[in-house]
């Protein structure tokens, strides 16, 4: 039985990585269109928008297929979630491209019905991709993770910073909307500059402190050893998130 519903999860995990893998080469082509074509890195309307998406959601979507491997969840509802989550970041670049392409901003735009179906369509996405996350986030503290030395504390941990980010990017598309509804439709579009570092800093989590506890099962330190470094590890990135929480605060 076993072996039968972990067959029925590789097909989904391969989709995801290479689905993962389309969307950093995405983002890297959108770099190379940058290079040719110039324009402003800041801003609603840049080339940025579609590397840094390109590249984030495709290392995400590979780091969390990989680390959810980890997570005692049933192997069809977690077939599920990936799958979902997979087409969830697809749409998310998607759309954030294709107004990249059109010159216009992806966010909080309500300028034509197309821009406001974009906009929303964005945003119902975000709201998805936060319930899917935190439905692993959850089974992560629900029952202990598997894995070498540190992975339980390193998943966990990477879980919990992630959830973070979510938090943050929602307060950041909450503020813009509030902004972009009583007229204030430029201070929207620079309104979640204060937060994009601690977005960007907390997402990667569930990538880096699962990834280190993996390298350390590659060498010959005990696994106290181990156990304490993940540990300070997950204490410094903690330091670097609330760092970033602070710079947000101190510039809001």
């Amino acid at each position: 039985m076993t072996r039968t519903l972990k067959s029925r999860v590789r097909p989904a995990e391969r989709l995801c990585h290479a689905t993962g893998a389309l969307l950093i080469v995405s983002g890297l082509v959108h770099l190379v269109v940058f290079a040719v074509d110039g324009g402003p890195w800041y801003g609603p309307v840049s080339w940025r928008k579609p590397i840094t998406f390109g590249l984030s959601f495709g290392a995400t979507l590979i780091a969390v297929t990989w680390v959810t491997s980890y997570l005692r969840v049933g192997a069809r509802l977690r077939t599920v979630l990936l799958v979902v989550f997979a087409a969830d970041c697809v749409v998310e670049v998607g759309g954030i491209t294709l107004q990249a392409w059109r010159r216009v901003p992806s966010h909080l735009d309500k300028e034509t019905p197309f821009d406001t179906a974009v906009s929303i369509t964005l945003a119902v996405g975000g709201g998805v991709l936060v319930v899917l996350l935190t439905v692993f986030a959850v089974a992560s503290f629900r029952h202990r993770p598997t894995g070498p030395t540190g992975m339980a504390i390193a998943v966990r941990s990477g879980f919990a910073i992630l959830l973070v980010a979510l938090a943050s990017g929602a307060a950041m598309i909450a503020r813009g909307v509030v902004l972009a509804r009583t007229g204030h439709q430029e201070a929207a579009y620079h309104s979640t500059t204060p937060l994009k570092p601690l977005h960007g800093v907390s997402l990667h989590a569930v990538l880096v402190l699962p990834a280190l506890a993996r390298l350390l099962s590659r060498t010959s330190w005990s696994e106290a050893v181990r156990r304490r470094t993940v540990t300070v590890a997950v204490g410094c990135y903690v330091v670097a998130v609330a760092g970033a929480g602070v710079w947000a605060v101190l510039t809001y």
